[in-house]
């Protein structure tokens, strides 16, 4: 599903961050990237999801490189096949939390019908992570674990092919994290789409198939 193959990037301030990293991933997969701070776990998922290039290499996606793509092309590549979670919510204040996971949606011209199933689908998620009963709330009328249960709903409403979670646990308590943890761990499980998670806690980790740790640019297993 995913290769990447002689990745290299590196910044004028911090000199080489990525050097001749290969991955490969399978539909499906489940996968844990550990690794100090400042080793390069946020740029190799930017690169990943067409939100940052690497000086040298490629990054095949169904056999199809996302680096040829033109700007339209990544956008798309990144609304149709990728969801992402980050440490931070960033769930719009001024918009419910329906209205937040739902948002992704508007970034395809869909029929009234097409929305009314994207809308039954995020009722569907919302009772599998347990925020029914928040639809209609605010964001600051919520906890951190329910907005980061929110912003994991927004990132599978077009049902991506692949979810790239950045230390979604890092800002959560350990009742908090654990309940997030078990939900990647599910909808990977049960809905098949394949996961990368970049985090520092090992217990998040040992609920992937597969650990790769971040060191001198390369992943080692």
């Amino acid at each position: 599903m995913l290769r990447l193959e002689n990745i290299t990037k590196s910044y004028p301030q911090r000199g080489m961050v990525l050097s001749e990293l290969n991955l490969m991933m399978g539909e499906g997969d489940s996968i844990a990237i550990t690794g100090p701070s400042g080793s390069g776990k946020t740029t190799l998922m930017n690169i990943i999801g067409a939100l940052d290039r690497p000086d040298s290499g490629d990054v095949l996606f169904r056999d199809s490189s996302i680096l040829q793509m033109s700007p339209d092309e990544s956008a798309r590549y990144r609304n149709r096949n990728i969801g992402f979670v980050f440490q931070d919510h960033l769930l719009l204040p001024h918009l419910t939390v329906s209205e937040n996971i739902l948002l992704p949606a508007s970034a395809f011209n869909i029929t009234t019908e097409e929305y009314h199933e994207k809308m039954s689908y995020a009722g569907m998620l919302m009772e599998k992570t347990g925020i029914s009963d928040l639809r209609d709330k605010y964001p600051y009328n919520i906890s951190g674990g329910e907005a980061q249960r929110v912003t994991l709903v927004r990132a599978l409403i077009n049902k991506p092919s692949m979810l790239l979670a950045d230390e979604p646990t890092g800002s959560l308590d350990s009742r908090n994290a654990g309940i997030l943890g078990s939900l990647l761990a599910e909808i990977n499980n049960e809905l098949g789409i394949s996961l990368i998670v970049v985090t520092h806690s090992g217990s998040l980790a040992s609920k992937m198939r597969v650990r790769y740790t971040l060191e001198e640019g390369r992943l080692i297993r």
